[in-house]
Protein backbone atom coordinates (compact mmCIF):
# COMPACT_ATOMS: atom_id res chain seq x y z
CA UNK A 1 0.00 0.00 0.00
CA UNK A 2 1.32 3.49 -0.92
CA UNK A 3 2.43 6.04 1.62
CA UNK A 4 -0.43 8.10 3.06
CA UNK A 5 -0.05 11.72 4.17
CA UNK A 6 0.48 12.00 7.95
CA UNK A 7 -1.40 14.38 10.28
CA UNK A 8 1.62 16.71 10.25
CA UNK A 9 2.75 16.95 6.62
CA UNK A 10 6.39 16.27 5.79
CA UNK A 11 8.49 16.61 2.67
CA UNK A 12 8.05 12.85 2.18
CA UNK A 13 4.28 13.34 1.98
CA UNK A 14 4.76 15.99 -0.69
CA UNK A 15 7.16 13.71 -2.58
CA UNK A 16 4.57 10.89 -2.55
CA UNK A 17 1.78 13.12 -3.86
CA UNK A 18 4.01 14.78 -6.47
CA UNK A 19 5.52 11.51 -7.65
CA UNK A 20 9.10 12.65 -7.09
CA UNK A 21 11.91 11.95 -4.64
CA UNK A 22 12.21 13.70 -1.27
CA UNK A 23 15.52 15.40 -2.26
CA UNK A 24 13.73 16.83 -5.31
CA UNK A 25 11.09 18.30 -3.00
CA UNK A 26 13.80 19.85 -0.82
CA UNK A 27 15.53 21.42 -3.82
CA UNK A 28 12.26 22.67 -5.26
CA UNK A 29 11.18 24.35 -2.02
CA UNK A 30 14.58 26.08 -1.83
CA UNK A 31 13.91 27.52 -5.30
CA UNK A 32 16.70 25.52 -6.93
CA UNK A 33 16.83 25.89 -10.71
CA UNK A 34 18.04 22.28 -10.93
CA UNK A 35 14.34 21.36 -10.67
CA UNK A 36 12.20 22.23 -13.70
CA UNK A 37 9.73 25.10 -13.36
CA UNK A 38 6.73 22.83 -13.91
CA UNK A 39 7.89 20.41 -11.19
CA UNK A 40 8.64 23.27 -8.77
CA UNK A 41 5.20 24.74 -9.30
CA UNK A 42 3.51 21.35 -8.76
CA UNK A 43 5.46 20.76 -5.55
CA UNK A 44 4.77 24.29 -4.27
CA UNK A 45 1.03 23.86 -4.97
CA UNK A 46 0.93 20.58 -3.00
CA UNK A 47 2.88 22.17 -0.14
CA UNK A 48 0.35 25.01 0.05
CA UNK A 49 -2.55 22.54 -0.04
CA UNK A 50 -1.03 20.63 2.89
CA UNK A 51 -0.16 23.85 4.78
CA UNK A 52 3.44 22.69 4.78
CA UNK A 53 6.16 25.16 5.81
CA UNK A 54 9.90 24.67 5.49
CA UNK A 55 11.86 24.44 8.74
CA UNK A 56 14.80 26.61 7.68
CA UNK A 57 16.88 25.77 10.72
CA UNK A 58 16.54 22.03 10.24
CA UNK A 59 17.14 22.36 6.52
CA UNK A 60 20.27 24.39 7.09
CA UNK A 61 21.65 21.88 9.59
CA UNK A 62 21.10 18.99 7.19
CA UNK A 63 22.66 20.75 4.22
CA UNK A 64 25.34 22.66 6.16
CA UNK A 65 24.03 25.77 4.44
CA UNK A 66 23.21 29.09 6.02
CA UNK A 67 20.80 30.09 3.21
CA UNK A 68 22.55 33.47 3.31
CA UNK A 69 24.56 35.33 0.68
CA UNK A 70 27.07 37.99 1.73
CA UNK A 71 27.17 41.12 -0.43
CA UNK A 72 30.46 42.97 0.07
CA UNK A 73 30.99 46.52 -1.19
CA UNK A 74 34.46 47.84 -1.85
CA UNK A 75 34.79 51.28 -0.25
CA UNK A 76 34.82 54.21 -2.70
CA UNK A 77 35.24 57.90 -1.77
CA UNK A 78 31.87 59.62 -2.26
CA UNK A 79 30.61 63.17 -1.54
CA UNK A 80 27.85 61.86 0.76
CA UNK A 81 30.32 59.77 2.83
CA UNK A 82 28.40 56.56 2.08
CA UNK A 83 31.64 55.17 0.59
CA UNK A 84 29.56 53.18 -1.91
CA UNK A 85 29.60 53.86 -5.65
CA UNK A 86 26.03 55.03 -6.53
CA UNK A 87 25.97 52.58 -9.44
CA UNK A 88 26.30 49.66 -7.01
CA UNK A 89 23.67 51.12 -4.71
CA UNK A 90 21.28 51.09 -7.66
CA UNK A 91 22.08 47.39 -8.22
CA UNK A 92 21.21 46.51 -4.61
CA UNK A 93 17.44 46.34 -5.20
CA UNK A 94 17.75 43.71 -7.92
CA UNK A 95 20.14 41.59 -5.84
CA UNK A 96 17.79 41.77 -2.84
CA UNK A 97 14.74 40.75 -4.89
CA UNK A 98 16.56 37.82 -6.48
CA UNK A 99 17.73 36.56 -3.08
CA UNK A 100 14.17 36.83 -1.76
CA UNK A 101 12.90 34.84 -4.76
CA UNK A 102 15.19 32.00 -3.69
CA UNK A 103 14.34 32.29 0.01
CA UNK A 104 17.85 33.55 0.79
CA UNK A 105 18.89 36.14 3.36
CA UNK A 106 21.30 38.88 2.30
CA UNK A 107 24.14 40.02 4.56
CA UNK A 108 25.66 43.38 3.52
CA UNK A 109 29.04 44.66 4.56
CA UNK A 110 32.23 46.32 3.28
CA UNK A 111 35.15 44.36 1.87
CA UNK A 112 38.55 45.50 3.09
CA UNK A 113 41.78 44.33 1.52
CA UNK A 114 43.19 43.26 4.87
CA UNK A 115 40.20 41.07 5.84
CA UNK A 116 40.02 37.29 5.37
CA UNK A 117 36.57 37.13 3.77
CA UNK A 118 36.39 33.35 3.56
CA UNK A 119 37.02 33.07 7.31
CA UNK A 120 34.51 35.78 8.21
CA UNK A 121 31.70 34.45 6.02
CA UNK A 122 31.81 31.06 4.29
CA UNK A 123 34.17 29.23 6.65
CA UNK A 124 32.17 30.37 9.68
CA UNK A 125 28.92 29.33 7.93
CA UNK A 126 27.60 32.90 8.10
CA UNK A 127 27.16 32.82 4.31
CA UNK A 128 27.13 30.21 1.56
CA UNK A 129 28.80 32.50 -0.95
CA UNK A 130 29.99 36.04 -1.63
CA UNK A 131 29.01 38.73 -4.13
CA UNK A 132 31.80 41.30 -4.53
CA UNK A 133 31.08 44.79 -5.89
CA UNK A 134 33.97 47.13 -6.69
CA UNK A 135 37.66 46.41 -6.39
CA UNK A 136 39.93 49.46 -6.76
CA UNK A 137 43.26 48.67 -8.44
CA UNK A 138 42.76 45.25 -10.06
CA UNK A 139 46.48 44.40 -10.08
CA UNK A 140 46.33 44.40 -6.27
CA UNK A 141 42.83 42.95 -5.95
CA UNK A 142 43.49 39.88 -8.11
CA UNK A 143 45.82 38.49 -5.42
CA UNK A 144 42.85 38.32 -3.06
CA UNK A 145 40.72 36.64 -5.75
CA UNK A 146 43.43 34.01 -6.22
CA UNK A 147 43.35 33.34 -2.48
CA UNK A 148 39.57 32.90 -2.57
CA UNK A 149 39.82 30.45 -5.47
CA UNK A 150 42.57 28.50 -3.71
CA UNK A 151 40.42 28.26 -0.58
CA UNK A 152 37.41 26.98 -2.51
CA UNK A 153 35.23 29.98 -1.59
CA UNK A 154 32.01 30.39 -3.56
CA UNK A 155 32.08 33.90 -4.96
CA UNK A 156 31.21 36.06 -7.94
CA UNK A 157 32.30 39.61 -8.67
CA UNK A 158 31.07 42.39 -10.94
CA UNK A 159 33.81 43.45 -13.34
CA UNK A 160 35.48 43.06 -16.71
CA UNK A 161 34.62 39.70 -18.32
CA UNK A 162 37.51 37.96 -20.08
CA UNK A 163 39.16 34.60 -20.66
CA UNK A 164 41.70 35.33 -17.92
CA UNK A 165 39.15 35.98 -15.15
CA UNK A 166 39.98 34.64 -11.71
CA UNK A 167 36.90 32.91 -10.36
CA UNK A 168 33.42 33.83 -11.60
CA UNK A 169 32.89 37.30 -13.04
CA UNK A 170 29.69 38.93 -14.28
CA UNK A 171 29.76 42.22 -16.17
CA UNK A 172 28.62 44.35 -19.07
CA UNK A 173 29.95 44.20 -22.61
CA UNK A 174 32.24 47.15 -21.95
CA UNK A 175 34.03 46.98 -25.30
CA UNK A 176 30.71 46.96 -27.15
CA UNK A 177 29.42 49.80 -24.97
CA UNK A 178 32.52 51.89 -25.66
CA UNK A 179 32.07 51.32 -29.37
CA UNK A 180 28.42 52.37 -29.03
CA UNK A 181 29.41 55.64 -27.35
CA UNK A 182 32.04 56.34 -30.00
CA UNK A 183 29.68 55.61 -32.89
CA UNK A 184 27.08 57.97 -31.41
CA UNK A 185 29.57 60.85 -31.17
CA UNK A 186 30.97 60.15 -34.63
CA UNK A 187 27.45 60.17 -36.09
CA UNK A 188 27.07 63.69 -34.65
CA UNK A 189 30.13 64.82 -36.60
CA UNK A 190 32.57 64.75 -33.67
CA UNK A 191 36.08 63.60 -34.58
CA UNK A 192 38.36 64.64 -31.71
CA UNK A 193 36.92 62.45 -28.94
CA UNK A 194 38.71 62.47 -25.59
CA UNK A 195 38.50 59.64 -23.06
CA UNK A 196 38.61 60.37 -19.33
CA UNK A 197 39.43 57.30 -17.25
CA UNK A 198 42.28 54.86 -16.69
CA UNK A 199 42.94 52.69 -19.73
CA UNK A 200 45.31 50.01 -18.45
CA UNK A 201 45.42 46.73 -16.52
CA UNK A 202 44.82 48.52 -13.22
CA UNK A 203 41.20 49.30 -14.17
CA UNK A 204 40.20 46.74 -16.85
CA UNK A 205 36.55 47.85 -17.18
CA UNK A 206 37.69 51.36 -18.09
CA UNK A 207 40.33 49.93 -20.43
CA UNK A 208 37.65 47.88 -22.22
CA UNK A 209 35.50 51.01 -22.70
CA UNK A 210 38.47 52.86 -24.16
CA UNK A 211 39.21 49.90 -26.43
CA UNK A 212 35.65 50.08 -27.76
CA UNK A 213 35.97 53.81 -28.41
CA UNK A 214 39.26 53.28 -30.27
CA UNK A 215 37.63 50.55 -32.39
CA UNK A 216 34.84 52.96 -33.40
CA UNK A 217 37.39 55.62 -34.34
CA UNK A 218 39.56 53.23 -36.31
CA UNK A 219 36.53 51.95 -38.22
CA UNK A 220 36.13 55.54 -39.49
CA UNK A 221 39.81 55.78 -40.41
CA UNK A 222 40.66 57.94 -37.38
CA UNK A 223 43.82 57.15 -35.41
CA UNK A 224 43.23 57.55 -31.64
CA UNK A 225 45.35 60.38 -30.21
CA UNK A 226 47.02 59.33 -26.92
CA UNK A 227 46.99 62.97 -25.79
CA UNK A 228 43.17 62.75 -25.67
CA UNK A 229 43.24 60.06 -22.97
CA UNK A 230 43.53 61.24 -19.36
CA UNK A 231 43.57 58.95 -16.31
CA UNK A 232 40.72 59.39 -13.83
CA UNK A 233 39.09 57.35 -11.07
CA UNK A 234 35.34 57.20 -10.47
CA UNK A 235 34.76 60.45 -8.62
CA UNK A 236 33.52 63.91 -9.56
CA UNK A 237 36.68 65.68 -8.40
CA UNK A 238 38.77 63.22 -10.42
CA UNK A 239 36.70 63.97 -13.52
CA UNK A 240 37.06 67.70 -12.97
CA UNK A 241 40.84 67.37 -12.57
CA UNK A 242 41.09 65.17 -15.68
CA UNK A 243 39.17 67.66 -17.81
CA UNK A 244 41.41 70.48 -16.58
CA UNK A 245 44.47 68.40 -17.51
CA UNK A 246 42.99 67.78 -20.95
CA UNK A 247 42.49 71.49 -21.54
CA UNK A 248 45.99 72.30 -20.26
CA UNK A 249 47.46 69.99 -22.92
CA UNK A 250 46.30 72.50 -25.50
CA UNK A 251 44.96 69.84 -27.88
CA UNK A 252 41.72 70.25 -29.79
CA UNK A 253 38.73 68.13 -28.79
CA UNK A 254 35.04 68.34 -29.58
CA UNK A 255 33.72 65.47 -27.45
CA UNK A 256 34.41 63.57 -24.23
CA UNK A 257 33.58 59.96 -23.44
CA UNK A 258 33.93 59.55 -19.66
CA UNK A 259 34.47 56.11 -18.16
CA UNK A 260 31.74 56.81 -15.57
CA UNK A 261 28.95 59.31 -14.96
CA UNK A 262 30.75 60.71 -11.91
CA UNK A 263 33.81 61.47 -14.05
CA UNK A 264 31.54 63.05 -16.68
CA UNK A 265 29.78 65.24 -14.11
CA UNK A 266 33.13 66.50 -12.82
CA UNK A 267 34.27 67.18 -16.39
CA UNK A 268 31.12 69.23 -17.03
CA UNK A 269 32.03 71.46 -14.08
CA UNK A 270 35.55 72.00 -15.46
CA UNK A 271 34.20 72.92 -18.90
CA UNK A 272 31.74 75.36 -17.33
CA UNK A 273 34.64 77.05 -15.53
CA UNK A 274 36.17 77.80 -18.93
CA UNK A 275 32.89 78.99 -20.41
CA UNK A 276 32.65 76.05 -22.82
CA UNK A 277 29.12 75.18 -23.93
CA UNK A 278 27.77 71.62 -23.78
CA UNK A 279 27.11 70.22 -26.36
CA UNK A 280 27.82 73.16 -28.72
CA UNK A 281 31.57 73.19 -28.02
CA UNK A 282 31.96 69.77 -26.44
CA UNK A 283 29.56 66.82 -26.46
CA UNK A 284 29.77 64.51 -23.43
CA UNK A 285 28.84 60.86 -22.89
CA UNK A 286 29.04 59.18 -19.47
CA UNK A 287 28.69 55.58 -18.33
CA UNK A 288 26.36 53.92 -15.76
CA UNK A 289 23.19 56.09 -15.90
CA UNK A 290 23.22 56.81 -12.17
CA UNK A 291 20.22 58.89 -10.94
CA UNK A 292 22.27 62.12 -11.03
CA UNK A 293 22.89 61.72 -14.79
CA UNK A 294 19.42 62.98 -15.68
CA UNK A 295 19.71 65.93 -13.27
CA UNK A 296 22.84 67.59 -14.67
CA UNK A 297 22.64 70.74 -16.80
CA UNK A 298 22.32 69.74 -19.55
CA UNK A 299 21.12 66.18 -18.77
CA UNK A 300 23.87 63.65 -19.46
CA UNK A 301 23.87 61.22 -22.37
CA UNK A 302 25.18 57.97 -20.96
CA UNK A 303 25.51 54.21 -21.29
CA UNK A 304 22.92 52.32 -19.24
CA UNK A 305 23.93 48.97 -17.80
CA UNK A 306 21.32 46.29 -17.14
CA UNK A 307 20.91 46.64 -13.37
CA UNK A 308 18.04 44.17 -13.10
CA UNK A 309 19.83 41.56 -15.16
CA UNK A 310 23.07 42.20 -13.27
CA UNK A 311 21.53 41.57 -9.85
CA UNK A 312 19.76 38.44 -11.04
CA UNK A 313 22.85 37.04 -12.75
CA UNK A 314 25.13 37.70 -9.77
CA UNK A 315 22.81 35.79 -7.43
CA UNK A 316 22.22 32.97 -9.93
CA UNK A 317 25.97 32.58 -10.51
CA UNK A 318 26.96 32.27 -6.84
CA UNK A 319 23.96 30.01 -6.17
CA UNK A 320 24.96 27.75 -9.05
CA UNK A 321 28.38 27.34 -7.41
CA UNK A 322 26.81 26.50 -4.05
CA UNK A 323 24.50 23.91 -5.62
CA UNK A 324 27.14 22.44 -7.94
CA UNK A 325 25.31 23.45 -11.13
CA UNK A 326 26.61 24.79 -14.44
CA UNK A 327 27.25 28.52 -14.36
CA UNK A 328 25.00 30.84 -16.40
CA UNK A 329 26.33 33.25 -19.09
CA UNK A 330 28.38 36.10 -17.68
CA UNK A 331 28.12 39.12 -20.01
CA UNK A 332 25.23 41.57 -20.33
CA UNK A 333 24.60 44.09 -23.13
CA UNK A 334 24.39 47.82 -22.41
CA UNK A 335 22.45 50.53 -24.24
CA UNK A 336 22.84 54.21 -25.05
CA UNK A 337 20.54 56.75 -23.37
CA UNK A 338 20.61 59.97 -25.39
CA UNK A 339 20.07 63.27 -23.54
CA UNK A 340 20.96 66.90 -24.20
CA UNK A 341 24.69 66.71 -23.41
CA UNK A 342 25.13 65.39 -26.97
CA UNK A 343 21.90 66.29 -28.76
CA UNK A 344 20.98 69.69 -27.29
Amino acid sequence: MGRQPSSKPTSFDIAYLAGVSQPTVSRALRGSRSVSLATRQRIEAIARELNYSVDKNASSLRSQRSNTIALLFFEDPTPDESNINPFFLAMLGSITRQCAAHGLDLLISFQKMEDDWHVRYQDSHRADGLILLGYGDYTLYKQRLEQLVGHGTHFVRWGSVGDDNIGSTVGSDNVGAGRLAGEHLLALGRRRIAFLGHADEHYPEFADRYQGLCAALQARGITPDPLLQVDALTAEDAGQAAARTLMERDVSFDAIFAASDLIAIGAMRALAEKGMSIPKNVAIVGFDDIPAASLTSPPLTTIMQDLKGAGELLVETVLAQVEGRALPPTMLPARLVVRRSTSG
